[in-house]
């Protein structure tokens, strides 16, 4: 979606279409996910309708999922942009809809699909509907989150009441998170994956990554590039791979290789896990729905997970989710229109606007009467660190919910926890991008600017509800009222698991 301003108004350029005038709308989006290991779209039709003073999505119509394509690679890491294009384009085609007809959608780029080059020729494929997506390069830790809610564990927590634990499995890692009450409270990731060595038509190596020489010298053999692995050996490198997941994911000690295989801080193990569920690629072999081989370990290694789990860890409960190898992203995007309240805070005033900002909601007490700005900056360091957002050259917006009085001790306390919890960014001179719900906007961009003295630009803004995994766009202000118009846009995943299919069918 784009945007253009007539008459003060926001419209959807495709259609024409005020969102302050109509109580329902309806958009065409797409959701892209370009891995390591696998590529695939989703082209889905949602219906928005007007609820108070944003839109929500009343319906998701899934129009087309494509095949799960084997990412193509010119080189070892370098994507083919041809046949990747290729098969994008193919995919249009199948559904019958153009680029042009595209609302909006999401880009989420994983794995080695994040570094640089292969960024840009993924972004080259979009660079006409660029205007329009939520584009995501996401590193570990916001791909082991975003599986967690995309294969609705996160979901499945609430309707249990129970912890769940979602483990990832794809072409390269293993993502693991503890999903609590609706939430990912606890994640980790390590190099293990279905594709860590992958095989020709022969059975001969032709992709070898260093945790499977790591694995495989713990078991007393050496994969060699270009030859096969005997029989024997590789159910020995499958079955330690399959231990090395069990073994990261249950509150035991980790061994030295293990923690060597460790992509983020090990599990801190604060909500014991109580349900078990599988998404990624492997996972359509853990709950039988693929038996097809595609060279590479996946069969086997869900084999040797479940004998694993049965060994080491069988009081644990198995479960099915909704979403398998499309969990990543199986959503695109989800376009919401609010107002900000009046008492807000921007300066200077050209900063704005500000475009497809991602958001954090870190969970902060802000009821009691003396606040903890050591304890407010840690919690938005960790939020920072959950989405790869720590060390991110853009700003991020901070969503609170501001309880309590408004003393100058409580307000300085808080800008002073914001603050240390963004001096990276501060440091960069990004500009502060707070977001809250109740009408202290305006003291408390004050008070970051002259009292805490941040030194960057500051946008306050209240009357707006956010989540983590939302991103906003923040227009002009509006003349008339002092108030700034809020699109929100947020990554959709499925509610059912009838959306479509979840064959892995490689193109």
């Amino acid at each position: 979606m784009s945007e253009e301003e007539t008459g003060g108004r926001v419209f959807f350029s495709n259609i024409k279409r005020s969102l302050e005038e109509e109580d329902e709308i309806v958009l065409v989006s797409v959701g892209v996910d370009i891995g390591s290991s696998t590529s695939h779209l989703v082209f889905s039709r949602l219906v928005m309708e007007r609820l108070d003073n944003r839109y929500i999505v009343s319906e998701r119509v899934v129009l087309h999922e494509s095949d799960v394509l084997l990412t193509p690679y010119a080189d070892n890491e370098s994507i083919d942009g041809a046949a990747l294009g290729a098969f994008i384009q193919a995919q249009y085609d199948k559904v019958g809809i153009t680029p042009e007809k595209i609302d909006t959608g999401a880009l989420i780029l994983t794995g080695v699909a994040v570094r640089r080059s292969n960024a840009r020729v993924v972004g080259e494929l979009f660079a006409k509907e660029a205007g329009k997506f939520v584009s995501v390069s996401a590193g570990d830790a916001l791909e082991t989150t975003l599986a967690a809610y995309g294969s609705g564990a996160a979901a499945l927590s609430i309707r249990l009441n129970k912890t769940v634990m979602n483990i990832d499995i794809g072409g390269g890692t293993t993502k693991i998170a503890v999903c609590h009450a609706g939430e990912v409270v606890d994640i980790t990731a390590l190099d293990v994956g279905a594709r860590i060595v992958a095989f020709d038509q022969e059975g001969r190596v032709c992709r070898l990554e260093e945790a499977a020489k790591s694995l495989a010298k713990e078991c007393d053999f050496e994969i060699l590039w270009g030859e096969p692995i005997k029989p024997a050996d590789r159910l020995r490198l499958v079955q330690r791979m399959a231990q090395k997941i069990v073994e990261v994911a249950q509150p035991t000690s980790l061994s030295g290789l293990t923690r060597s295989l460790l992509r983020l801080d090990p599990l801190r193990h604060e909500h014991a896990a109580q349900v078990l569920t599988f998404s990624g690629g492997v996972s359509e072999y853990i709950y039988d729905r693929q038996s097809a081989h595609y060279n590479d370990l996946g069969p086997e290694l869900a084999q040797q997970i479940l004998l694993a789990l049965e060994n080491q860890w069988p009081q644990m409960e198995l479960q099915t989710p909704e979403q398998g190898i499309r969990a990543t992203v199986v959503g695109a995007s989800q376009y919401t229109v609010q107002v900000s309240g009046s008492t807000i805070f921007v300066e200077p005033k050209g900063t704005l606007p500000l475009r497809n900002v991602p958001v954090i909601a870190p969970k902060l007490d802000l009821m009691d009467e003396e606040l903890q700005s050591d304890e407010i900056a840690q919690e938005i360091q960790r939020a920072l660190k959950r989405l790869d957002l720590l060390q991110s050259d853009s700003p991020v917006a901070l969503c609170y919910k501001w309880g309590g009085s408004a003393t100058f001790k409580r307000l300085d306390d808080f800008c002073k926890g914001v603050a240390k919890g963004f001096e990276a960014s501060i440091a960069k001179g990004l500009p502060l991008m707070l977001i809250g719900e109740a009408d202290c906007a305006g003291l408390i961009g004050i008070h970051c600017q002259e009292e805490t003295r941040v030194g960057v630009p500051v946008i306050s803004v209240d009357g707006v509800t956010l989540s983590e995994l939302d991103f906003v766009d923040i227009g002009e202000m509006l003349e008339t009222s002092g108030a700034v118009p809020v699109v929100i846009k947020s990554l959709v995943f499925p509610v059912t698991s009838g959306l479509g299919k979840t064959g892995f069918q490689p193109t």
